[in-house]
């Protein structure tokens, strides 16, 4: 099964989402640098190579040998007018089995933030998944604090569960999330998110 390719591409109104491919890495470093302030308040500490060459290189061949096994489904969005890279979106440690299960994230570079384009981008993910992907329960979690991203989910149609303590390592520290998800048949109604 590793052998064979799948292509994946998602479309909606303004954007393409694909897998990233080696002729992506200019405009996806230049874009994680020029946010980089903005980004790194929300995401785990960048290692000292994180733009290199090399490290984008890995992560390329981690996204095509993911996508091979199903284990994860890593986006890059797209405009499609000037098909200018914007951010990225994963959905990540896709559980098979009973769970049908996934976790999402993403981001998106500062001077594209809060366009629409990642509840677009999100959108067309969270159907895939349910309805090509046939999964049944997609997570993501966020930190408290990050209004824009509790928004996003909230808008799009995932429900707040609940807190995890030092959940991830964010910009060095321990952080406590609020965790989120979406179910594909979903009569939860709307949830207090405290």
């Amino acid at each position: 099964m590793l052998g064979r390719r799948r292509k994946i591409r998602l479309d909606t109104d303004r954007l393409f989402l694909r897998p990233p491919i080696h002729a992506d890495y200019t405009p996806w470093t230049s874009l994680r640098r020029e946010s980089e302030p903005f980004l790194t308040q929300w995401e785990p500490s960048w290692a000292e190579d994180h733009l290199s060459r090399r490290a984008f290189t890995n992560r390329v061949y981690w996204a095509a040998r993911s996508v091979s096994s199903g284990s994860a489904l890593p986006l890059f969005l797209f405009r499609r007018s000037d098909e200018a890279l914007l951010g990225a979106i994963t959905l990540d440690n896709i559980r098979r089995g009973p769970a049908q299960a996934g976790t999402l994230g993403y981001w998106i570079g500062e001077r594209h933030a809060r366009q629409g384009f990642m509840a677009e981008a999100l959108a067309a993910v969270v159907h895939h998944a349910f309805n090509r992907m046939d999964l049944s329960r997609l997570e993501a979690a966020c930190l408290p604090e990050n209004v824009a991203s509790r928004g996003l989910l909230e808008r799009s149609g995932f429900k707040y569960e609940g807190v995890a303590q030092s959940y991830l390592q964010i910009n060095g520290r321990w952080r406590t999330h609020v965790l989120y998800a979406a179910l594909r048949s979903d009569r939860r109604g709307r949830t207090d998110t405290g």
